[in-house]
């Protein structure tokens, strides 16, 4: 349906794609493979109108064509479901899907067939989301669900999904892919990028690999499994560490006491129910949950990020309970939270003053900024968490997904924390970069820092962490060591729901 022949893209001095060839056929899923900064959204984006190629050509039913803006190529049946969610967050679900092209009848909007419309989606997406709902009001899965009825709402062709479910828990998973065969079936062609692999796999028909701008791999579905991928990106297989040792844990850094965070959406329960919990300097603790399990709230209300309703937290013997989130850094209580558009970056704003923004105070004095002290501790950031950019002058939009997430680990870790809480940090990010975060963790946790990060992927619980812990309901249901098989773990997690 749609072919990319020797496409090549520059940005400044930088070839972002080196003559690529992209074939998107009828009726199948073409899964796209490649770490961050391997090129793949800039394809995409030039696939779907977002950007023009330097330099190539792209054909589309026998004919060359170029798209200059995303109007049209939905014009010709092309619709794309971007990594970062561009959604009106003061906007109602309805809003959001028809936004740029509402439904009109004799005297306006049809708002009332609009409605119609979302709330069908909805139950196609098997969400119970009302249409007039705030986008705002919901968590960020859920918001990653109205993001893809947007797209589906358009009635493409040709539907390209970027990390379509970075946000998902596994059950919206296996509804998108039920929606995606539907969508097959009918002779729409999928366009498929995840860095999640093994979830990948399950839904490809044909495979291609990127790596830095060009095509290095490509294979039918029969020919290809989980080794052939990772060999393909990175050119070895990476798993993603394990638990620091050749030291002892030092004294409780972190003491949670009988916690309580109230649920916004539901006052006859708690978002977490009297959870106690504690964490020693150099240990490293995953948190680990299905969605709703209280993971984020936990991390959220530990971080002065939501109040809590009863007990305490205590950071060295120091109560910071009542603390607010900026008290709460200075003290050394550090959050990388899960949605880094919204709360973790500043787009406006450079790589590097994204990465000094929460140790700028170090380096104001007189009402002065101290440019050499911000610009090497910029430095030393961008080496030590492998931000692959042209420079600390370069937008923080100029990044991929990824190693705009290694931006904003790196911008908690040099406030110098005690405690550093990481809310699925490996979101967005390929396995390449998952093993290079894990690593900066287990180094500073052998430094001393208590390490506290959450995850929804069974694999990257055991992969640095000392100490497992499985949430349900809002309390802990289960403890492990380094040394639990994945089926105990989800068996936890299982049974917590059940209960």
């Amino acid at each position: 349906m749609l072919s990319a022949r020797n496409v090549v893209k520059h940005y400044g001095g930088v070839q972002a794609l080196k003559g690529v060839d992209f074939d998107i056929y009828r009726g199948t899923v073409t899964t796209l493979f490649g770490e961050n900064g391997a090129g793949k959204s800039t394809l995409m984006k030039i696939l779907s109108g977002v950007e023009q190629p330097t330099d190539g050509q792209l054909i589309l039913d026998g004919e060359p064509v170029r798209f200059a803006s995303t109007v049209e190529a939905q014009h010709r049946g092309i619709s794309i479901i971007h990594q970062e969610l561009s959604l009106a967050p003061n906007m109602s679900v309805r809003d959001n899907i028809f936004m740029g092209r509402e439904l009109r009848r004799a005297g306006g909007v049809d708002y009332a067939e609009e409605a119609r419309q979302a709330a069908a989606l909805m139950t196609e997406l098997e969400e119970d989301i009302h249409p007039l709902t705030k986008v705002g009001d919901l968590r960020v899965g859920q918001q990653q669900i109205v993001e893809i009825a947007r797209a589906l709402s358009v009635d493409a062709r040709i539907l390209i999904m970027d990390e379509p479910t970075s946000a998902l828990s596994a059950t919206e998973v296996e509804v998108l892919f039920k929606v995606i065969r539907d969508l097959t079936a009918r002779g729409v062609a999928i366009v498929y990028i995840s860095h999640h692999l093994e979830e990948a796999l399950e839904i490809t028909d044909h495979a291609v690999v990127l790596r830095d701008g060009s095509m290095t791999a490509k294979a039918e579905r029969a020919d290809i499994d989980l080794a052939w991928i990772v060999r393909n990106m990175v050119g070895e297989n990476f798993d993603l560490g394990s638990p620091p040792t050749g030291y002892e844990f030092g004294d409780t850094l972190l003491s949670v006491q009988s916690l309580t965070v109230p649920d916004d959406s539901n006052v006859d329960r708690a978002a977490v129910d009297h959870l106690s919990l504690d964490v020693r300097a150099g240990e490293v603790v995953c948190i680990y949950g299905l969605m709703g399990a209280g993971r984020t709230e936990l991390l959220e209300a530990l971080a002065g990020a939501s109040q809590v309703s009863d007990g305490k937290v205590m950071l060295e013997g120091r109560d910071v309970t009542h603390m607010d989130i900026a008290q709460r850094i200075a003290a050394g209580l550090v959050l990388v939270p899960e949605d880094r558009q919204r709360d973790g970056l500043v787009q406006t704003m450079t790589v590097g003053r994204n990465l000094s923004l929460a140790s700028i105070g170090a380096f104001v004095k007189n009402l002065f900024l101290s440019n050499s002290g911000e610009r090497g501790l910029v430095d030393d950031s961008i080496r030590d968490v492998h931000v692959k950019t042209d420079g600390p002058g370069a937008m923080i939009g100029s990044l991929s997904g990824g190693n705009q997430q290694k931006v904003v680990i790196g911008k908690m870790v040099t406030t110098d924390p005690k405690v550093i809480l990481l809310d699925e940090p490996s979101r967005g990010i390929d396995i390449g970069a998952k093993a290079e975060v894990f690593k900066l963790l287990a180094e500073r946790a052998k430094q001393g820092l208590g390490v506290v990060y959450s995850t929804s992927e069974v694999n990257e619980c055991l992969s640095i962490a000392h100490r497992i812990i499985v949430m349900g309901r809002g309390r802990i249901v289960a403890e492990f060591g380094p040394d639990v098989s994945k089926e105990q773990i989800m068996a936890a997690s299982g049974e917590s729901v059940a209960a």
